[in-house]
């Protein structure tokens, strides 16, 4: 499979700049694998889909506001930094990106804060953009992360050609979100209010919650035609035995699983032990799918429209067959809806 198959002409006007007003009332294209077969609904219709007995699975990982601003020492150049993840809590060791890269140096202190009141200094040049940053800070750990993360704003895509506003702290993130650790939405599972998760209750559809931290490596260019030659970046994933027994007893009963996300989706098949079971993980996943692949668990899965050339829609494309998927892109952006975190939804169901 090659990269150049997952282009296609994306108007600019259909990248979502905004969320829609209330979660869950965008539209909702669904594709039938068995039959082609392409409906144009809302987001709200998801539910018709579904019986009792049946599960959702979803990716519980919080975003946390990983863009800081900062100004260099003695130059008082501004600094983007984006802080990926945290390496070692102790000595307050952060791998981040820098921009723009040229500027700084090994040795170089960045103050952020209006009284520069968080220091960090450069300890490690690790790829062209990337650093090691070591915080100066006295206080404990717990203070010192929340004065950290007060300083930093909602991580949105760059795709979404605006600043942040209050309202994005809020639509940026799941309902469901507890687990601290992203720097990416799981997108699909931001059409989800309270008043939906009520619903699916009542009608006595489960749901059950991984965890995997969403890194910047799904935004990654890939730079290989040759897509068997491309590395995911590693991102780190939780499975608890009980999410485990929770997807086989419905697997065992032949119910749906329909996975939100194709964060999710990629945690449920690194965990696969058996043809239609998983086992519990705790560990680091750089699983990438693109067709053909066989899915072991998922029956359907709720996604969003993803960006030409993205491992999102390759991952896409293997859930809902090559041609079906991009023949339904096509008639997305025929019909106008929304691409990327914050636009429409696409189910794929059998």
């Amino acid at each position: 499979m090659k990269l150049s198959k997952f282009k296609f002409k994306l108007p600019e006007e259909l990248i979502a700049q905004y969320p829609t007003e209330h979660r869950d009332e965008a539209r909702m294209l669904v594709l039938h694998r068995k039959t082609g077969e392409i409906e144009h609904l809302v987001f709200k219709d998801i539910i018709k889909f579904f019986d009792e007995g049946d599960l959702f699975v979803f990716n519980d990982t919080q975003v946390f506001p990983a863009r800081l601003y900062g100004n260099k020492e003695k130059t008082g150049a501004q600094i983007e930094v984006f802080l990926l993840r945290e390496l070692n809590r102790t000595n307050r060791l952060w791998d981040v990106l820098v921009d723009p890269a040229r500027k700084i140096r090994i040795g170089n202190k960045l103050y952020f804060g209006e009284d520069d009141s968080v220091v960090a200094e450069v300890i490690d040049n690790t790829t062209s953009r990337g650093r090691t940053l070591r915080f100066l800070y006295d206080g404990e750990h717990e203070e010192f992360k929340s004065s950290l993360l007060a300083l930093g704003e909602t991580p949105l895509p760059d795709y979404i050609k605006r600043k942040p506003e209050p309202e994005d702290v809020e639509r940026y993130q799941t309902i469901f979100a507890k687990n601290e650790g992203a720097v990416v939405a799981p997108a699909a599972g931001l059409h989800f209010s309270r008043e939906m998760m009520k619903r699916l209750e009542i009608r006595g559809i489960d749901t059950a919650f991984l965890t995997l931290h969403i890194g910047l490596g799904s935004f990654k260019d890939i730079d290989v035609e040759d897509l068997t030659k491309h590395k995911m970046d590693s991102e780190p994933m939780i499975i608890t035995d009980e999410f485990a027994k929770t997807v086989n007893a419905v697997k065992d009963a032949e119910r749906k699983v329909c996975v939100v996300g194709t964060s999710t989706m990629r945690a449920i098949e690194t965990a696969v032990c058996t043809g239609t079971h998983i086992n519990e993980f705790e560990g680091w996943t750089n699983k990438f799918i693109f067709p053909p692949y066989d899915f072991s668990i998922a029956n359907a899965m709720l996604t969003n429209f993803h960006l030409p050339l993205s491992t999102m829609l390759m991952m896409t494309a293997s859930f809902g067959g090559y041609e079906q998927t991009m023949e339904a892109y096509k008639e997305a952006v025929k019909e106008e809806y929304r691409f990327g975190a914050y636009g429409d939804a696409m189910l794929i169901v059998d």
